[in-house]
């Protein structure tokens, strides 16, 4: 299937970690530009919301992306309403600070799971329901090549999140399906507030050659290339939007942030990858 340039009438399209940051804005362009799309969150009332905003050519499906039931069932859902899926992006996850000798199991487990696991379980049900020609857009980070102190879970997952793209392609090149990643640098989302919003801001900003702090709308950019036939040959790689701050270095946090509380996080919903660099 072949469209103009940005256009993506007739595909089916599928977001995790669509309720909030960059899987919310990725959601917006994929349908502005003509998709069906699927939102899937954790968060029932975001999506909702989204949905309710968005109008036709939309469904909503809660899930937590650790869960390869509610995986399953959301991807199942998406594929019976509006057929085989053309676009997948996997935007769910989340982040913490603390420094290793202080990190505790649970939290480490709660990171790697929604940000690597999640992946996994999202792919494998994505791409059974998949069309030939389908694209897969894993967002992972700046930080899965950049290490940042007290950010030892989420930099080892999204360093998995590349890694586990360049695999994917190879498995799933032969059936037609793309995979790739997105790896933002610093994005101006509620949760990020603590650094754009702070005097630590400058301190990104000196090291990021474009000066200044991304928005969610040039990932989104990002991805409706990689979704569309532009990318028709680009498989098994990782696009880094990030204004450049892949040359410098990451800003000093550990100190300046006071780290999670040494227990299990309380229950709730999980924020969108792209929320957090």
């Amino acid at each position: 299937m072949t469209s103009a340039p940005g256009r993506l009438e007739g595909r089916n399209a599928v977001v995790t970690g669509a309720g909030s940051g960059i899987g919310l804005r990725i959601a917006q362009e994929l349908h502005a530009a003509g998709a069906t799309v699927t939102l899937v969150d954790i968060n029932a009332a975001a999506i909702t919301d989204v949905a309710r905003d968005l109008g036709d050519r939309v469904s909503a499906r809660t899930a937590d992306v650790t869960d390869e039931a509610q995986v399953q069932a959301a991807i199942d859902a998406a594929a019976g309403a509006f057929g085989p899926l053309h676009i997948a992006v996997n935007a769910a996850g989340t982040g913490g600070l603390a420094p290793i000798l202080d990190l505790e199991l649970v939290e480490w487990r709660r990171v790697a799971d929604l940000c690597l696991t999640g992946v996994f379980l999202s792919i494998k049900h994505q791409a059974r329901r998949m069309t030939e020609g389908g694209s897969i857009i894993n967002i992972a980070s700046l930080n899965g090549r950049q290490p940042a102190e007290g950010m030892a879970a989420y930099c080892a997952a999204k360093a998995g999140v590349e890694m586990l793209t360049k695999v994917a392609a190879m498995e799933l090149g032969p059936r037609g399906i793309r995979v790739n990643a997105i790896s933002p640098g610093l994005i101006d989302t509620p949760l990020t507030s603590p650094f754009t919003r702070s005097p630590i801001q400058d301190e990104f900003l000196d090291n990021i050659p474009l000066g200044r702090i991304g928005a969610t709308a040039d990932v989104a950019a990002a991805a409706l290339f990689l979704a569309g036939d532009h990318a028709a040959w680009i498989t098994g790689d990782t696009l880094l939007v990030d204004g450049g701050a892949h040359t410098k270095r990451y800003p000093a946090l550990l100190g300046r942030f006071a780290p999670p509380p040494s227990r299990p996080p309380a229950a709730g919903p999980r924020i969108d990858e792209g929320d957090a660099e």
